[in-house]
């Protein structure tokens, strides 16, 4: 009982904590919706679409899935004739790079700077699409959706249903985190408390240690992984305090989770949109392994640098 006790408080202090964030950006992004900012976000990007091997009406897919969602994404490539190609750049891209605002504001709730998670997402995005353009010489069929449910935003007229909209989203924002990061805390809890959470990070020992990080990590990269930057942040969150994850790990950890964070839940909703899905997996499993360890290997050299320098200075 007492664990349950434990896990509730923690639950219901993270989901307040993120609330405060996620809520008033979905209501503002769901407001600018209906202004000219997102068409004028469209027409700015849209002479670079040629690069990256998209057609120009690709750039609103690509715009809402940074902005929002890979929902509004999907629901917005449902309604465009698109080649399997193209279709793929923008699972990649939008894998990269979705749900910018939110997802790279709560990142920064766990410890790391804003900028270098919009950064490393963006960069990832723009990397995969002109690298898969330049590469992929096939795939110009036309894309062949299956059965996906529309989930593009209902369109309202009038400020007053705006707002109501708005505010309908970000309470259900809320209300799903909740549903979502309440339970998860009650189970972390129950591992804590049941030991399984050592176990768990003995057997992530050897794949952490080839990224560079030590066990303390295992619960906050799992929670990413599995659930992903916004829900996984309420467990990333109380994994550095509780574990002590140095600031280092904690680095690595998320630039890791930027390229391969809910990697099965997303890699599954692109799945009806007639495109190959082990590819776009193993895309973003292979990036994050190779860019987590490239930083691991130059923050350590650094590091080593910095010793000799001030034992010479010494």
């Amino acid at each position: 009982m007492n664990t349950i006790k434990k896990g509730l408080a923690v639950g219901l202090k993270t989901t307040w904590i993120l609330g405060k964030i996620i809520f008033p950006i979905t209501l503002l992004v769901t407001l600018l919706q209906y202004t000219p900012v997102l068409p004028w976000i469209v027409n700015l990007i849209e002479p670079f679409m040629g690069v990256l091997g998209l057609s120009g009406d690709a750039a609103i897919p690509l715009v809402l899935g940074n902005v929002l969602n890979l929902y509004a994404a999907i629901g917005a490539i449902l309604t465009m004739e698109l080649t399997v190609k193209e279709v793929f750049i923008l699972a990649i891209m939008t894998s990269f790079a979705h749900n910018l605002i939110i997802e790279s504001t709560v990142a920064a709730k766990v410890g790391v700077k804003l900028w270098v998670v919009v950064a490393v997402r963006i960069f990832l995005a723009v990397a995969s699409g002109i690298i898969i353009n330049l590469v992929w010489h096939g795939g110009n069929e036309i894309a062949q959706y299956g059965f996906v449910s529309n989930t593009a935003n209902e369109q309202v007229s009038g400020f007053g249903p705006i707002l109501l909209q708005g505010l309908e989203k970000a309470s259900l924002g809320i209300l799903q985190l909740a549903m979502i990061v309440i339970p998860l805390m009650i189970m972390i809890q129950f591992l804590k408390d049941f030991k399984w959470i050592d176990r768990f990070s003995n057997w992530m020992a050897p794949f952490l240690k080839l990224l560079g990080m030590k066990e303390n990590t295992s619960t906050t990269l799992a929670a990413g992984i599995v659930f992903g930057l916004a829900y996984g942040a309420g467990v990333m969150i109380q994994a550095a305090k509780e574990d002590g994850v140095s600031k280092k790990d904690l680095y690595l950890a998320l630039l890791f989770l930027v390229s391969c964070h809910a990697v099965i839940e997303d890699t599954l909703l692109f799945a009806p949109l007639g495109i190959p899905i082990w590819p776009l997996l193993l895309i973003r499993l292979t990036v994050a392994i190779l860019l987590t360890m490239i930083v691991s290997i130059v923050w350590r050299r650094v590091e080593v640098t910095s010793r000799k320098e001030a034992t010479y200075e010494n």
